[in-house]
C-alpha cells in the first residue's frame, strides 16, 4: 500500500504539502492559533485547553505566549513546564519534543522543515522534513534557529542568535552561527 503524504512527511521522505489531508490539518492548526491568540493571561484553563486540541502530547504548566505559530501543533510534544516567549515558532512538519522545563526566549524558531537543494525537485513543490529533540532543562536564547533533525542535549544552554545546524550534547554553553560549544558544564 502506498503511503500517504503525511506519512511520507513524518518518516522525512520528500512530501507534497498540498496535499488534501495536510491542508486540513494545517487549516485546524490555524483556527486553533487564531483562538489561542485572541486569549488573555486571565484565561489559563482556556490557554491549556487549547495547547491540549493543538499538540501531540502536552505537560502540566505550559506556557506559551502569544503570538505563537505552527504548521500543524500535533507533531509538537512537550513535556511538563515549557515556557515559550513572545513570537516563537515551530515548523513541525515532522515530530518535535521538547523535554521537561525548556525555557525559550522571545522569537526562537524551531524548523524540522526544509527544502531540497536540487532546484528540479524543488521547484516540483515536494518538501522535507526531520525530527527535532530538545532535552529537559534546556535555556535557549532570543532569536535562536534550530534546524531539521537536531537534538539537543539535558540541561545545555544555546546563545542568544545562536542557529543550531548539528547536535548539541548535554551539559554545555553553545553560542554561535554555526552553533558550537564554549563551556561544558560541571
Amino acid at each position: 500500500m502506498e503511503k500517504t503524504e503525511k506519512q511520507k512527511m513524518l518518516a522525512g521522505e520528500l512530501y507534497l504539502p498540498s496535499d488534501p489531508e495536510l491542508a486540513a490539518d494545517s487549516k485546524r492548526a490555524r483556527r486553533l492559533l487564531r483562538m489561542y491568540s485572541a486569549t488573555t493571561e486571565e484565561q489559563p484553563d482556556l490557554r491549556s485547553q487549547i495547547l491540549n486540541d493543538l499538540f501531540g502530547k502536552v505537560g502540566a504548566k505550559v506556557e506559551i505566549v502569544p503570538p505563537f505559530h505552527c504548521d500543524y501543533g500535533s507533531n509538537i510534544y512537550a513535556a511538563n513546564g515549557l515556557y515559550m516567549n513572545y513570537g516563537c515558532v515551530i515548523l513541525d512538519c515532522n515530530t518535535v519534543h521538547i523535554g521537561e522545563n525548556v525555557l525559550c526566549a522571545p522569537y526562537v524558531q524551531i524548523y524540522t522543515a526544509y527544502h531540497p537543494t536540487d532546484p528540479e525537485i524543488r521547484q516540483s513543490g515536494l518538501e522535507l522534513a526531520a525530527p527535532i529533540k530538545i532535552g529537559n532543562n534546556v535555556w535557549i536564547g532570543g532569536g535562536v534557529i534550530i534546524c531539521p533533525g537536531v537534538t539537543i542535549g539535558d540541561n545545555t544552554t544555546i546563545g542568544a542568535g545562536s542557529v543550531v545546524v548539528k547536535d548539541i550534547p548535554p551539559n554545555v554553553v553553545a553560542v554561535g552561527n554555526p552553533c558550537r560549544i564554549i563551556r561544558h558544564l560541571t
